[in-house]
């Protein structure tokens, strides 16, 4: 099994790079969408986070409001602090029964948002990390996300700098160009995958 960490900053296209790797065969451990059945109603997860943030982070129907919890923490540390203490734990739980799930002969690739932040590099056999430019993060948020520039610039100065993540990767993704572009780039990454799996295996002889 080769364990593969990828990452990238918030609007450097993460998740069509992982959708494209997917498609190529790779076993996927997506922690946004852990993180996100980590805190579903009636989970402790969500209890822990209305215990810390308070019944006003809830929607009418009781679900978490995701934006109004962000608009809390993203520009308070000690708050963001808080909320990845309730919530690493229990996706680092769920990511470790996904991939002892995974075959031997699997390439499982964990999309890991702050992976950087978090000092996990040294979890994977390699790390992979989807690049953009801070303007071109910047407009994909607010054109093609609807997000305010204030917010998007929050959540861009709460993660690592574009220098951090670059120089903790082993491979790197240009996105910072149109869609059509990148699909050979991630083929290509795929590729040197492959290359160093079955380099990786155990011989049989």
């Amino acid at each position: 099994m080769l364990k593969v960490g990828l990452t990238g900053g918030i609007g450097a296209g993460k998740s069509e790079v992982s959708r494209l790797l997917v498609s190529y065969g790779a076993v996927l451990v997506d922690a946004d969408k852990i993180a996100r059945e980590a805190v579903e109603p009636g989970t402790p997860g969500l209890d822990a986070v209305v215990e810390a943030f308070g019944p006003g982070v809830l929607t009418a129907d009781g679900r978490l409001d995701r934006p109004k919890l962000g608009s809390l923490v993203f520009s308070d540390s000690d708050r963001l602090a808080t909320l990845n203490g309730i919530v690493h734990p229990l996706v680092r739980e769920r990511s470790a029964e996904l991939e002892s799930a995974a075959g031997e002969d699997d390439i499982v690739v964990h999309d890991v948002p702050l992976l950087v932040e978090n000092g996990l590099t040294g979890l994977f056999d390699l790390v992979v990390v989807v690049d953009a430019s801070p303007e071109t993060q910047l407009d994909r948020l607010v054109r093609l996300r609807g997000m305010a520039e204030s917010d998007a610039r929050s959540r861009m100065a709460a993660q690592a700098t574009r220098e951090q993540r670059t120089a903790a990767a082993d491979l790197v993704v240009d996105n910072d160009g149109p869609l059509e572009k990148l699909e050979p780039r991630v083929r290509e990454v795929w590729e040197r995958l492959v290359e160093r799996a079955t380099a990786d295996a155990p011989s049989d002889r």
